[in-house]
């Protein structure tokens, strides 16, 4: 099953307990909780290409499964993980404490990354 495409997001659940966890400051928390973002994947095999567009900002991360990498975390912060595969559908990470898992079914691109108990739950319909 193929990841590449062009998502937008639908929904998204915990964003501003889940901000402040991770350290964002409230006046960003403030303006990007409106915002829908747009996720363009673009899938070779096992190597990924992720560019997520939200108003201005805009972060890139390039991985291989399998193999460490450094990607760009929200807080602009860069974090070495390495990004496995579960199944066909399932990509599963730890970016520090936090654990992200991006599950594609049909059209829906589901990201939930968990810290401690906070889950933040975003939804993303492809376009």
């Amino acid at each position: 099953m193929s990841f590449s495409g062009k998502y937008q997001l639908q929904t998204q659940e915990n964003f501003e307990p889940f901000m402040k966890a991770i350290g964002v400051p409230d006046d960003l928390i403030q303006k990007g909780k409106d915002l829908k973002s747009v996720s363009e994947i673009v899938q070779n095999g096992k190597h990924f290409k992720l560019t997520i567009t939200t108003g201005t900002k805009v972060i890139q991360n390039e991985f291989t499964l399998g193999e460490e990498c450094e990607l760009d975390s929200m807080t602009g912060e860069k974090i070495k993980a390495v990004v496995k595969q579960e199944g066909e559908n399932k990509l599963v990470t730890t970016l520090k404490n936090i654990k992200s898992v991006t599950e594609l079914n049909g059209d829906t691109l589901i990201n939930t990354m968990t810290l401690g108990d906070i889950v933040f739950k975003r939804i993303s319909k492809r376009v």
